[in-house]
């Protein structure tokens, strides 16, 4: 008997996104649940699509290991770096230039 698996002829992405109020520089923030909050205030279809996009790559970069955090820190790799050492979401971070570069 041979087995054989049927792909489906389109992409399903069940990831939860959240609206919710944020600080105004946020945009989106993935969660180690695997869900996105996307601020609220985004309602042009364009942008909301480009945040859930780059905060996908995050909650990948969870699931691979590579990034975690807390409430003071972010972990890359490994190494820690302090909230309050840093610009959340500057792309010279490492884990945010992964993301910028799957933008362009």
């Amino acid at each position: 008997m041979t087995k054989f698996k049927l792909k489906p002829p389109y992409e399903i992405d069940n990831t939860p996104v959240y609206l919710t109020k944020e600080k105004e520089d946020v945009l989106g923030r993935a969660n180690k649940a695997g869900s996105i909050n996307l601020n609220c205030e985004v309602v042009n279809p364009d942008l909301i699509k480009k945040v859930c996009d780059h905060e996908k790559v995050h909650l990948d970069q969870i699931e691979r290991g590579d990034l975690t955090y807390d409430d003071k820190n972010v972990y890359w790799k490994g190494k820690c770096y302090p909230r309050n050492k840093m610009q959340e979401g500057a792309e010279s971070l490492p884990w945010e230039k992964e993301a910028y570069d799957k933008e362009k």
